[in-house]
């Protein structure tokens, strides 16, 4: 089964993918690249993928090009997460302004459907992972404050 690499930090530039072919030119003609682009301007968006066939060379191109410089950047390479069903989807989709003023998010499923996400919504809310230990702290100080009065 293939493995998907995720390949960080490359410039935000006009990244070609030869480029990095020939970078990655070692790693043998099982890989394959491709680099992400951004749809309105066709620079790179800072990374790619590349995809080799076992874990095995996974774990080999992982060791042998982490860390490695390439055009000026050091390169941080991990294998890539699955990608959840419906994720690309959800990533995509617009963001506006609801009629309340609370931002929704709104955008087309499966079967081309309109679903709307109300982000007001404090029930069904979860802190982005990122900033859970900054929430934390926030809370902490808000409890701190209602106490106090």
């Amino acid at each position: 089964m293939s493995v998907r690499l995720y390949v960080g930090n490359l410039p935000k530039d006009v990244v070609e993918k030869q480029a990095l072919i020939d970078f990655f030119a070692d790693a043998g003609e099982n890989a394959t690249t491709k680099v992400i682009k951004d749809r309105k301007t066709g620079k790179c968006r800072g990374f790619a993928f590349v995809t080799v066939p076992t874990d095995e060379e996974a774990d080999a191109f992982i060791e042998k090009y982490n860390g490695q410089s390439f055009m000026d950047t050091t390169l941080k390479i991990e294998k890539a997460m699955p990608r959840a069903k419906g994720e690309e989807k959800a990533a995509e989709a617009p963001v506006s302004k609801g009629a309340a003023g609370k931002r929704k998010r709104t955008g087309g499923g499966a079967t081309g459907a309109k679903k709307q996400t109300n982000y007001g919504d404090a029930a069904s809310a979860q802190p982005d992972p990122r900033w859970a230990s900054e929430l934390e702290k926030l809370k902490e100080m808000l409890q701190q404050q209602t106490a106090n009065v």
